[in-house]
C-alpha cells in the first residue's frame, strides 16, 4: 500500500503541474515539490507521483482496495464510507474521501472513461470500464448520505465446473447433473439473488458445450467471456448524450437469432427481450440458457411472467410459451459468510394455467443432496435427450 501523502503536499504539487500543464512523472513531480526549497526524498516523491496517477488515471484511493485479492465489490456510500466485499460479506475499509465533492468527482470521471455522462442532468449511470469493471453511481443530493459509487470487479481466473466443485460451490454429484444437462442440450436458466454466483455458474457451464457447437451471447454488459472456442456476443448500447443511438437488449436478441446459433444465451433476463428469448426457444432453439434474478428457483415463473406482461404479453401466452421453453432452473445461492454454492435444480411443470418450478433435487450447506419430487420429470427429460 502507498505511503500517506499530506493532502497539503498533494494541492500544491496538482496547482503546479496543472499551470504548467505538465504531465505527470515522478521528475516533474519532484521539480513541484522542490520549487518551495524544502527537502524531499524519493519515497515521498514516488507516493505523490502514484496518488496523483491514480487520481487522473485511475479510480483514485478506491485503487488499492480494488487491487485486492479475492475483492468482488467495491462501494462507496458517501465520503465516509467505503465497503469492500472480499467474498464474505461486506467489510468496512480505512479509505476515506475528503468530501462528497471528491465522490463525485471521481464517479463523473469513471463514467466518462467509459463514455457516459453523468451530471446533475443525468445524475446516474451504469457502465461497463474499458478494464471490465462494472460502475453504477448516484449524485447527491438524489442519493444519501453522499454520492453513491458501486464497482464490480470482473473475476480473474474464470472458475471451471471442476474449480466451483473443488471451492466447495456444489457436489460431484451435482456437477455430474450439471454436465448431463449440458450435454443433453436442455434449456435451462440459472437463478438467484445479486452477487449469488449467477453469472459465475453459466460461464462455467458454457465451457462444457460441445468445440463444434457456435455460442452467441447477448449481454447489457458483456461479463460471461466463456471458456469455448466458438464464441461471439452482441452488447447492448445506452442512448448517447443526445438521447440517440439506444441498442437494446430485445433488438440484439433478434439480431442473434440471425446469426445461426447452436446455443442462444441470453446474459441477464430483465426485461423485454424475454418475449423474444421464449419464442426462440419454442422454435427449434435448442439449449438455450441464461440468468434471472429471484429469491427462489419457485419464484422464477412469476419473476418471468411479470417480465413478459410489462413487455406485451397476455397471461396465458407467457405461461403457454414458458412451459414449452425452458426445462430447468438451476438456482445458486449464497448464504451469510459461505461460499456461493448450487441450492436446487428444479424443474417446470404446468398445472392447468399456471406454470410452477418442481424441486428435482436440492442440496443442503453440506452440499447433501435430497431427491424430490420433480426428480422423476428430470430423469424422463434426461434420458429423451440423451438417447
Amino acid at each position: 500500500m502507498a505511503a500517506r501523502v499530506p493532502d497539503d503536499r498533494l494541492i500544491v504539487v496538482r496547482d503546479r503541474l496543472a499551470r504548467g500543464g505538465a504531465e505527470i512523472t515522478p521528475q516533474r513531480v519532484a521539480q513541484a515539490l522542490r520549487a518551495d526549497g524544502r527537502p524531499v526524498g524519493d519515497a515521498e516523491v514516488l507516493a505523490v507521483h502514484d496518488t496523483l496517477r491514480r487520481d487522473v488515471l485511475g479510480a483514485g484511493p478506491l485503487e488499492e482496495l480494488l487491487a485486492l485479492p479475492g475483492v468482488t465489490d467495491v462501494l462507496v456510500n458517501g465520503a465516509d464510507q467505503v465497503w469492500i466485499d472480499r467474498g464474505d460479506g461486506l467489510e468496512r475499509s480505512a479509505v476515506r474521501f475528503p468530501d462528497d465533492e471528491a465522490v463525485r468527482r471521481l464517479a463523473q470521471r469513471l463514467a466518462a472513461g467509459g463514455g457516459r455522462r453523468l451530471d446533475d442532468a443525468s445524475p446516474y449511470v451504469d457502465v461497463r470500464l474499458s478494464d471490465g469493471t462494472r460502475l453504477h453511481a448516484v449524485l447527491a443530493p438524489l442519493a444519501h448520505p453522499g454520492t453513491l459509487i458501486s464497482l464490480r470487479v470482473p473475476g480473474g481466473t474464470a472458475l471451471d465446473l471442476a474449480g466451483l466443485e473443488a471451492a466447495g460451490g456444489l457436489s460431484a454429484e451435482g456437477a455430474h447433473l450439471l454436465r448431463r444437462i449440458v450435454a443433453a442440450r436442455i434449456a435451462f436458466l440459472v437463478s438467484g439473488g445479486t452477487g449469488s454466483g449467477k453469472t459465475t455458474l453459466l460461464r462455467a457451464l458454457l465451457g462444457l458445450v460441445p468445440a463444434h457447437e457456435r455460442l452467441v451471447i447477448v449481454e447489457d454488459a458483456g461479463e460471461l467471456r466463456p471458456a469455448h472456442p466458438h464464441v461471439v456476443a452482441l452488447e447492448a448500447r445506452p442512448p448517447n448524450l443526445e438521447g440517440a443511438g439506444e441498442v437494446t437488449m430485445r433488438t440484439l436478441v433478434r439480431q442473434a437469432l440471425r446469426m445461426r446459433p447452436d446455443r442462444l444465451v441470453v446474459g441477464e433476463v430483465r426485461g423485454a427481450e424475454v418475449v423474444d428469448l421464449l419464442a426462440a426457444l419454442n422454435t427449434g432453439h435448442e439449449g438455450g440458457c441464461g440468468t434471472v434474478h429471484a429469491n427462489s428457483a419457485g419464484d422464477v415463473p412469476a419473476r418471468i411472467e411479470s417480465l413478459a406482461l410489462a413487455a406485451g404479453l397476455t397471461r396465458t401466452a407467457v405461461q403457454s410459451q414458458l412451459a414449452s421453453a425452458i426445462d430447468v432452473v438451476l438456482h445458486v445461492h449464497r448464504p451469510r459468510g459461505g461460499p456461493r454454492r448450487v441450492r436446487e435444480i428444479g424443474v417446470l411443470d404446468r398445472a392447468g394455467d399456471a406454470v410452477a418450478v418442481v424441486p428435482a433435487v436440492t442440496f443442503d450447506q453440506r452440499l447433501a443432496s435430497t431427491t424430490g419430487p420433480g426428480f422423476g420429470r428430470l430423469a424422463a427429460l434426461l434420458a429423451r435427450h440423451e438417447s
